[in-house]
């Protein structure tokens, strides 16, 4: 009887001994002489090449909120850089943020080739599929998404949560120039993000031919999947926790359409 029972153990323990192992570490890289340095995180249970996720920072930089999302999309078998915008070190705090983000925003070329530069690093990491990249990014990475799809970067596709609309209008989409599928997650009630900015937003994108989806969350203000972000929606940004599920979700349900037969 002892045997039976000894395979029945050593079957159990199967799962444990191949239970899966997040590899995370900090990457310092450049631009335009400027010291980056973001955050890489793969799950060492998948092997081979796979799908690679690169993340924009909030308005804050790169913090351990971004750092908690790349650790979810690892565990999802993604290969996942968190870039940084603004330079080792730089990650200011309200209302200092306001100030820093600005800067990108005043100077898209800028805010496009430290966008740029971080999706280089993920694709030439020798983990990625370079035929399968999308791009997420949160309220300020958001937009900084969203320029990337207007920059015609090549990859499959980008998600914008809760993110800045506004354009410049020297960097808009131009006609056939965006080459990426585009899903943006909108609180139906973010004053950042007023009626005429989502019209405009949807008629730039519209007459740029870009394959986009936009979803507006009821009863939502700004920075709806930030716990840190309270749950007083007076303030016009609060925690939303049906929308912060529903969103991931969409997510998901978007990389597996951008990604499959790929």
């Amino acid at each position: 009887m002892k045997t039976p029972l000894l395979a029945l153990v050593s079957l159990l323990s199967l799962p444990f001994a191949a239970q899966a192992k997040l590899i995370e570490k900090t990457v310092d890289y450049e631009q335009g002489g400027q010291t980056l340095e973001g955050f890489h995180v793969y799950d060492d249970a998948t092997t081979g090449k796979r799908p690679g996720i690169l993340i924009i920072h909030q308005w804050t930089g790169l913090t351990d909120y971004e750092k908690g999302r790349a650790r979810q999309l690892a565990e999802m078998g993604y290969n996942v850089f968190a870039a940084d915008i603004y330079g080792k070190g730089i990650r200011p705090q309200v209302p200092e943020a306001a100030k820093v983000s600005g800067k990108y925003k005043a100077d898209r070329k800028l805010y496009r080739e430290r966008l740029d530069a971080g999706l280089q690093q993920l694709k030439s990491d020798n983990l990625t599929d370079p035929s399968r990249i999308a791009a997420i990014g949160y309220c300020f990475g958001g937009g900084g998404v969203l320029e990337l799809a207007r920059s015609g970067a090549d990859i499959a596709g980008v998600v914008s949560f809760h993110g800045d609309l506004s354009s410049d209008p020297d960097y808009r989409a131009k006609k056939d120039g965006v080459h990426t599928k585009v899903l943006v997650l909108q609180g139906a009630d973010d004053p950042y993000a007023p009626e005429e900015q989502v019209k405009a937003f949807q008629k730039e994108f519209s007459e740029a031919g870009a394959d986009w989806q936009f979803i507006s969350y009821s009863g939502t203000v700004h920075s709806f999947t930030q716990k840190m972000a309270g749950n007083d929606p007076s303030k016009g940004a609060a925690y939303h926790e049906a929308s912060d599920r529903r969103s991931w979700q969409a997510m998901k349900d978007f990389f597996a359409e951008i990604f499959a037969g790929k």
